[in-house]
């Protein structure tokens, strides 16, 4: 059994989710220890014991130490087989961190998987769900994957409700060098339960911090009642986002800019993936041989994501720096 010290590099969540859909496709069990040890409130939360225990059934693994606060478990996977799922995380667990846990091992399943998660799809900490949508999969599809998600209704911070339909088939992943790719700038600005001015002033600042940045864009505005209250905005391009989410006494305008200012800090570098999506796409390159990417900088994510899959498939990851960005490759 494979021994993954669970406060390793970045040390948290993300760490156990790699750990066990590549325990998933390997077929090695693991035994993780010292989860998020350095965290506020050490161990597993409820979204991370949602993940576990979807992952355990889809791979029919043998699980032990599933309990809020756990700080060690043991996953022993058997088979990676299909199925439909119905998953209801709990208040506002993020729906895209807990997806995170089980994509990578899907291309190997025995047939297709659908699910059905309720959840957040807007909340702190973690990808939107327009975010995955437009990025993280647009990026997946370059590699072989064949997959897709739904939103079908948002779910904020603290209520959740959010709700998304996910179809996943078996494919063969391929390698892929990811260049710089940048077409108009396109988002969505939304929100819940607020008044119909609100996803407006979002886009209207977010178009104009942009078009300030010399970078033209389109963003649409959805305005609705659903469970819960909040609003939010994504704007992305190629393989690139930026997004922010609105909370009570933080101006409509300021929420709009924020998002502009993390695509634009990520577009003038010039580099092919941004910061978030080049710690996703770790376990996806290594299952894929002879992939490649260009980011900014080498987030502390990204480096623990590195270490983790190393831990489990023979690959090695080259980095390299040139002209101001990193090159991140394996091959």
């Amino acid at each position: 059994m494979l021994e993954i010290d669970g406060s390793y590099g970045e040390g948290g969540g993300q760490l156990v989710r790699t750990a066990v859909a590549l325990s998933a496709v390997t077929g090695k069990g693991i035994r993780v220890t010292n989860i998020r040890k350095n965290r506020p409130n050490p161990g597993l939360k409820q979204q991370h014991l949602k993940a576990l225990e979807t992952a355990a059934k889809i791979c029919q693994a043998q699980i032990s130490g599933l309990f809020p606060g756990s700080t060690e478990f043991s996953f022993v996977p058997v088979e990676i087989k299909g199925g439909k799922y119905d998953i209801d995380i709990g208040t506002a667990g993020s729906i895209t961190l807990f997806l995170q846990c089980i994509m990578p091992a899907l291309p190997f399943a025995k047939e297709e998987v659908e699910l059905t998660i309720k959840g957040g799809t807007d909340v702190a900490w973690s990808p939107t769900m327009d975010y995955l949508q437009h990025v993280t999969f647009s990026a997946l599809k370059q590699l072989g994957y064949s997959g897709s998600v739904t939103l079908k209704e948002h779910g904020y911070y603290p209520k959740g409700g959010g709700k998304v339909s996910a179809y996943f088939k078996p494919c063969r992943l391929q390698g892929f060098h990811f260049l710089k790719e940048e077409e108009k700038i396109k988002g969505i600005s939304h929100a819940s339960n607020l008044p119909a001015h609100v996803p407006l002033r979002q886009a209207e600042a977010a178009s104009t911090r942009l078009m300030e940045a010399g970078y033209p864009s389109q963003i649409g505005t959805q305005s609705f009642e659903a469970f819960s209250t909040g609003s939010g905005i994504t704007v992305w391009t190629g393989y690139m986002g930026g997004s922010a989410l609105g909370k009570r006494g933080l101006p409509a305008e300021k929420v709009g800019k924020d998002a502009a200012d993390e695509i634009i800090l990520e577009l003038r570098a010039g580099a092919s993936v941004d910061t978030y999506l080049a710690d996703q796409l770790i376990p996806y390159m290594a299952l894929a041989g002879n992939s490649s990417y260009t980011v900014r900088e080498l987030s502390l994510h990204t480096k623990t994501n590195i270490w983790v899959t190393e831990q489990f498939l023979d690959v090695n990851f080259r980095i390299e720096k040139k002209e101001g960005l990193f090159e991140v490759s394996v091959s």
